[in-house]
């Protein structure tokens, strides 16, 4: 098996800002896996927070690319490679090979049932509330809004864009922005203003009160749950988590995270770090048994891969084998 790895830039529409990060393009790497003249490719931007990039990453890929042309399947890779970016990139591109080599869909492979999903569209972190609610009330499009929230004026700035769009339904994210008081004074807040959930308000490693903690909003993990060793200790503190792909390390281990989470009674997000439609694809398949879809990472990108996933306000359709799998 022929691998090729490469380092793509997707310059964003306009700076994208969370809670201590800023995006002006998103880089990620692109793995393309070829065997008997078919090509499998996979994309992962991987896990910025824990100092993954796309260097990080093809150096990683590099250091096992004889063990990938030995014609690895998917059992071994889990073990050649620990859950990041890296076993991102080769899981997904793997996927879509086995798809293309067995002329079987992705669904077919996986037992997935298809369905077309709405996905959230993030508003990210501006400078004044006025220009939250702005983009908010020009995303009209979009029934549900994902909010990037940080420590600075977080009720005005969710306030503002309740008052611009009091017919969506708003979901939360402080990307570990928060302390636990502004979480016990800030929660209340969002039940009032009819946030859904609220994810990942604490720091990883610091969320130890949510133990004590009733909140009156359902609490997401997202960087407490990279994947299935962080799983138990999640769900005593958490009510969802959010699954992505460059977390678990791919698709495969994705699925099996999700299903032992719904064992334990959470519900699950799909989510992801941003890229075009090829990253996009195999966390769409996750998305199907989801109870919340975050994928709109085109969406915040000047263009996309060609042919992409299509987007029509908060709906994405299901993709053919001319995008992945």
């Amino acid at each position: 098996m022929k691998m090729g790895i490469h380092i793509e830039h997707w310059p964003t529409r306009q700076p994208f800002r969370i809670a201590n990060k800023t995006w002006h393009s998103f880089q990620s790497v692109v793995v393309e896996l070829e065997r008997n003249g078919v090509v499998g490719r996979g994309e992962a931007l991987g896990v910025f927070y824990l100092d993954e990039s796309a260097e990080s990453m093809l150096a990683e890929l590099q250091q096992v690319s004889q063990s990938i042309k030995g014609d690895i399947d998917r059992a071994a890779l889990q073990r050649l490679l620990p859950p990041g970016g890296a076993r991102n990139a080769i899981d997904s591109a793997l996927w879509d090979l086995e798809a293309k080599s067995t002329g079987r869909s992705i669904w077919e492979l996986t037992g997935v049932q298809p369905k077309e999903l709405e996905t959230v569209f993030t508003i990210g972190i501006e400078q004044t509330p006025e220009e939250m609610a702005a983009k908010a009330a020009a995303a009209k499009a979009h029934q549900l809004l994902k909010v990037k929230l940080d420590a600075v004026q977080p009720a005005e700035r969710l306030e503002a864009i309740r008052r611009a769009r009091p017919d969506a339904r708003i979901v939360v994210d402080a990307n570990q922005g928060w302390s636990f008081q502004q979480l016990v004074e800030m929660a209340p807040i969002c039940a009032t203003l009819g946030v859904q959930m609220l994810e990942q308000p604490l720091r990883r490693g610091a969320d130890a009160d949510l133990l004590r903690y009733e909140s009156p909003v359902p609490i997401c993990a997202d960087e407490s749950c990279l994947h299935m060793d962080e799983l138990e200790q999640a769900s005593l503190r958490y009510d969802w988590i959010n699954i992505k792909l460059d977390k678990t390390g791919g698709l495969t281990h994705a699925l099996k995270l999700a299903h032992e989470a719904r064992k334990l009674g959470l519900h699950i997000m799909v989510g992801s770090m941003g890229g075009s439609s090829l990253a996009m694809a195999p966390s769409f398949v996750v998305g199907c048994v989801s109870d919340l879809v975050d994928i709109d990472g085109p969406l915040l990108q000047q263009s996309d891969r060609l042919p992409g996933l299509v987007y029509q306000g908060g709906k994405v359709s299901v993709f053919d084998r001319n995008v992945w799998g």
